[in-house]
């Protein structure tokens, strides 16, 4: 089996429109249904629901969680209404690799620094995937395609089979659609949207 990989030399929102139309080309040929995209301030997902409005995909979208660096959420609440009622879902919870305060340990930080030696955006296809499942959203096992970036847009996308937190062991990722090939460090990425913050 042949199958393509796109590598993006620079991260940025440039590569969304990419992303998402190697997912919506990939989902097609493997009649995949759901389509699973990290979302911080809602843009992603605003572009998402433009863009695959015709191709009778559900898309599973995962916010942070409230009170995870702002004080208030920056996904607007009048966007969770617009997709819900274009069938869609959205979803709001623990973000798993950012636990260490919680239970007192690094193990989830150390999972999350060896998934983005691929890039941080593989770390956070892993992260909703575990997210959506864990809250029924995916069914075991089932075949869809996860999409995130690195501060701003989507500049990754998995071909995943899905696994709860429970069971993680029985996530799979199938395929690599694309990828940044330059991988940015938690501080460089931190930095990027903090000056990009500052601009808008």
């Amino acid at each position: 089996m042949e199958s393509k990989t796109v590598y993006f030399e620079n991260v940025g929102l440039e590569n969304t429109e990419v992303a998402f139309g190697l997912a919506r080309e990939r989902a097609k040929e493997l009649g995949i249904k759901k389509l699973v995209i990290a979302s911080t301030t809602g843009a992603t997902a605003r572009q998402a629901l433009e863009f695959f409005k015709d191709d009778g995909l559900r898309l599973v979208v995962i916010p942070h969680q409230h009170d995870f660096i702002r004080k208030e959420n920056a996904f607007p609440r009048e966007l969770v209404a617009e997709l819900e009622a274009a069938g869609h879902a959205v979803h709001f919870a623990t973000m798993l690799f950012h636990t260490e305060s919680l239970y007192g340990t690094s193990r989830s930080t150390l999972m999350a620094n060896v998934l983005r030696c691929f890039s941080q955006g593989v770390k956070v296809c892993f992260e909703i995937v575990l997210m959506a499942s864990d809250a029924g959203l995916l069914g075991r096992g089932e075949r869809v395609i996860a999409l995130a970036g690195t501060g701003r847009g989507s500049d990754t996308a998995l071909v995943v089979q899905a696994a709860s937190s429970q069971h993680l062991e029985n996530l799979r990722v199938n395929e690599i659609l694309c990828k940044p090939l330059n991988v940015l460090i938690p501080d460089e990425v931190r930095g990027r949207v903090a000056a990009e913050d500052c601009e808008t």
